[in-house]
């Protein structure tokens, strides 16, 4: 399969690096001038969720050829796009013309309808997913990640069969396990506060990477989820069809000293929260822009998070 990676960010960078090891024809999409900025070869030091119960430290380089160019007669299969939530409607708005006749795997967070969000592409191109990885690039450049050995893609009822089974069996073939979500749009929305409650113990513990082993960050970062599960259901969203993901704001003290422990000992939980050390990039800040501004368009108190 012919894959272009959207960017040559951390989750596009790994899931690339992945995706081209399984045999795929991987290339990554640059803004223009940055493709001689970044080069060729990309250095890693991440924990492949794959090897092993807790993972394996792998440090390697592997060729990533960029473009900076891209016309509808591209003969790409695949176009995954994994950008900020705030940065989504531009980069579809710049796909849309030049999408020919690829599928587009959404790989992350989103805080609109998802169709809404990445108008104008078509819905019958499109596949909504989620990854397992994280981390961030070094001043050396080396990027320092790590990645979980599943992602979530989520079942829909608009995209073609066909497309949704060529990207599970692309990311089967790269040794990642595929979790299907009936209700992804309710899982992408969970996902997105659960950002907020992290992202908000992120600026009062002074980053994410300050807040491993603590216990009791974890726990106000899951109160402050907590507190936003209205929104959710104000949204229309059946909380019921997600009890798994809930439980961490249904039982903040217990998941809060697993996570504490966790993330002391297990090098991949500990990675992904290693690496980031600025709580305000400007993700951080729009998820935490966008949810207030949504609680309270909805009535919706947020104490915690408001502080």
């Amino acid at each position: 399969m012919r894959i272009l990676m959207f960017g040559r960010g951390v989750i596009a960078t790994i899931y690339g690096r992945v995706l081209g090891a399984a045999g795929h024809d991987v290339e990554f999409y640059v803004r223009p001038g940055r493709a001689a900025e970044y080069g060729d070869e990309v250095q890693l030091d991440w924990v492949d969720g794959r090897r092993g119960p807790f993972g394996r430290r792998v440090r390697e380089s592997f060729r990533a050829p960029s473009r900076e160019s891209l016309d509808p007669g591209h003969g790409f299969d695949l176009i995954v796009l994994s950008v900020g939530h705030h940065r989504l409607a531009e980069a579809a708005a710049f796909l849309a013309p030049r999408l020919g006749a690829a599928t587009v795997l959404v790989f992350g967070n989103l805080w609109e309808e998802p169709l809404a969000a990445v108008q104008p592409l078509p819905a019958d191109r499109l596949v909504f997913g989620f990854p397992g990885g994280g981390g961030g690039f070094r001043e050396d450049g080396v990027l320092w990640g790590a990645m979980l050995p599943s992602v979530v893609i989520g079942r829909s009822d608009a995209s073609p069969p066909r497309r949704e089974q060529e990207v599970l069996a692309a990311f089967r073939q790269a040794g990642l396990a595929v979790r299907r979500e009936n209700d992804m749009r309710g899982w992408l929305w969970l996902h997105f506060l659960a950002d907020a409650g992290m992202f908000a113990q992120a600026a009062r513990s002074g980053s994410l990477a300050n807040m491993i082993g603590d216990r009791r960050a974890f726990r106000d970062a899951f109160l402050t989820t907590r507190e936003l599960l209205p929104v959710l259901e104000a949204r229309g969203v059946d909380l019921r069809q997600h009890r798994g993901a809930l439980l961490p704001y249904r039982l903040p003290l217990l998941v809060a000293a697993a996570s504490g422990w966790a993330t002391a000992l297990i090098p991949i939980a500990r990675r992904s929260l290693e690496a980031h050390t600025d709580p305000h990039t400007a993700e951080a800040r729009a998820v935490l822009e966008d949810t207030v501004r949504e609680a309270r368009r909805l009535g919706v108190p947020t104490p915690r998070l408001e502080q």
